[in-house]
């Protein structure tokens, strides 16, 4: 009997404990990031009343005759399941699609999370809410994120500086009439952008020359000056087709407009390819379609991309990487601490294998989402009551024992 009530108290105390596990998942029901956990009971040691015998000539073996001592609490194990994906508008709102963690730093100490609600500080470091820093990578002023290097905190700068870019390729492509008579002139005009970012109006002028042939000439400036061109004379073959320049291209030598210390590629298109500069019968349809010139622009809004990458739109029309948020993942994430609304890493979880999403068993990351608690609560109602019955039965066997030993004191009445 006394050895009844001590099993049943073990399973008391277990049942006491799952009760608090159910408790703590239906209470971050609606935590970000909140992964479920669940209890594992195992029985303890027993006691062996008789050994198993072996089976003899004339008589049969025999089973041994084993008590059990009750119950003891053999693991929590966390559910990494995927929780729902909740839209919220917010561009710093991040959420994992997959395996992996976010990297936070918290007083020098790495941690992982899932739940992606950060925010910007006065210094522009994406955070928690509880001011860790979200690590990642930084690009260089080229726009270049190296992912090789250490991690870092990430860093969104209201006013980031795009410093401006010299105009260094224009495409011209489009239709030249075949039809047009000898001594024909028609006009393109770009803006084009010297190396601090003002605005050069670039005016580019064919002229047909002769059947099969079209003259180019140039002027850049206000008022205008012209401009010595390179391979300026265009020549088609009966099908329509540039023949020549060879290269495809119209140059202008660097220097020769002031404040461009680069030359200028004004190219033709790639022969047989959409887009490029051909002589058909018809209309004029000769446009330049681009040129990658920009003058200086501030950084107007951001966007991240599904690898972690940070975007950033200029004033200026061009978007360039800002950096990079980083993400983890552990050969064992249930081994995994929890510490804080956070984890941290064990002997038993692996180290750390941080690198970009998507990529290495890493999810992928969703911009202004979250993702919600992967709690159940019919499953967790449901433990519920099997946490409740357990404990009466458990109780009722300490009670029932309290009254056989009740019986047993009554005897010497």
């Amino acid at each position: 009997m006394i050895r009844s009530m001590s099993s049943a108290l073990s399973g008391l105390r277990n049942h006491q404990v799952m009760l608090d596990v159910v408790g703590n998942d239906i209470a971050n029901v609606s935590t970000i990031g909140f992964k479920s956990s669940s209890t594992v009971f195992a029985d303890v040691l027993t006691q062996t009343l008789s050994g198993a015998s072996a089976p003899g000539a004339q008589t049969g073996g025999t089973n041994p005759a084993q008590i059990g001592l009750g119950s003891r609490l053999a693991a929590t194990v966390q559910s990494f399941t995927q929780g729902a994906i909740q839209r919220t508008g917010r561009t710093t709102d991040l959420a994992i699609q997959g395996d992996g963690f976010f990297v936070v730093n918290n007083g020098g100490q790495q941690l992982y999370t899932r739940a992606g609600a950060f925010m910007l500080d006065a210094a522009g470091n994406l955070t928690t809410p509880d001011g860790m820093l979200v690590q990642g990578w930084q690009a260089n002023a080229a726009g270049v994120v190296d992912t090789n290097t250490g991690l870092g905190p990430v860093q969104i700068r209201v006013g980031d500086l795009l410093p401006p870019t010299q105009t260094s390729n224009v495409d011209l492509g489009g239709n030249l009439s075949a039809d047009a008579a000898v001594g024909t002139i028609s006009t393109l005009a770009v803006t084009a952008y010297d190396d601090q970012g003002t605005g050069v109006a670039l005016n580019l002028t064919f002229t047909k020359s002769a059947v099969n042939e079209w003259t180019v000439t140039a002027t850049a400036g206000d008022p205008a000056v012209a401009v010595a061109l390179t391979d300026s004379v265009l020549t088609f073959d009966g099908a329509g087709e540039l023949v020549g320049p060879a290269d495809r291209n119209i140059n202008i030598a660097g220097g020769t407009i002031p404040g461009m210390p680069t030359g200028i590629a004004i190219e033709l298109g790639t022969a047989g390819e959409p887009g490029r500069l051909t002589q058909y019968a018809g209309s004029m349809s000769a446009a330049i379609t681009q040129q990658n010139g920009s003058p200086a622009g501030s950084l107007q809004s951001f966007n991240v991309a599904q690898d972690g990458t940070i975007v950033g739109a200029y004033t200026n029309g061009r978007t360039r990487p800002i950096g990079q948020v980083a993400m983890a993942v552990f050969t064992n994430p249930g081994g995994l601490e929890r510490v804080n609304g956070v984890w941290r890493e064990t002997p038993n979880s692996g180290l750390s294998q941080v690198g970009t999403a998507g990529a290495g068993g890493r999810g992928l990351m969703s911009a202004g989402t979250l993702e919600m608690s992967n709690v159940d609560l019919a499953e967790e109602f449901t433990r519920l009551i099997v946490a409740q019955r357990g404990f009466q039965g458990n109780a009722r066997v300490v009670s029932t024992a309290d009254e056989l030993l009740q019986e047993v004191v009554n005897l010497r009445r």
